[in-house]
């Protein structure tokens, strides 16, 4: 189903990008130019610029499908080893020691100083 979409949302895309390169030319750059703008009823009567707004209109509509398919089928996966799983996120139980608590964690390195491990050199203050 998804690659159907794909192939759809491609075909829209190609020919909304045949269409905005058939259309004419009004002049200046962004809009500034000719007689009527882009809200005129010449404008929006105009063959070309009614199909590239349905055409937008689909693409909208077939991008917002694609992400949400691809949002239904993701699962975690392991950037290491692909195809391998992954469990779920793990969360501390009434069996781990709270913070702090002399469990060997970050926290209790960070309180007490290191033990030199070796001679030091004396630093001058």
């Amino acid at each position: 189903m998804q690659t159907v979409v794909i192939v759809v949302h491609l075909l829209i895309v190609l020919t909304m990008i045949g269409l905005v390169l058939l259309q004419k030319s009004e002049g200046g750059g962004l809009g500034m130019g000719g007689g009527g703008g882009f809200m005129s009823t010449r404008g929006t009567a105009n063959l070309l610029s009614r199909s590239t707004a349905y055409l937008a209109g689909a693409f909208f509509v077939t991008s917002l499908l694609l992400s949400w398919m691809a949002g239904v089928d993701r699962r975690p996966a392991s950037i290491i080893a692909p195809g391998a799983p992954v469990s779920g996120p793990t969360v501390p139980g009434p069996s781990a020691p709270p913070l702090g608590s002399g469990s060997g964690g970050v926290l209790d390195q960070l309180q007490r100083p290191a033990a030199p491990s070796g001679p030091q050199v004396p630093q001058s203050q």
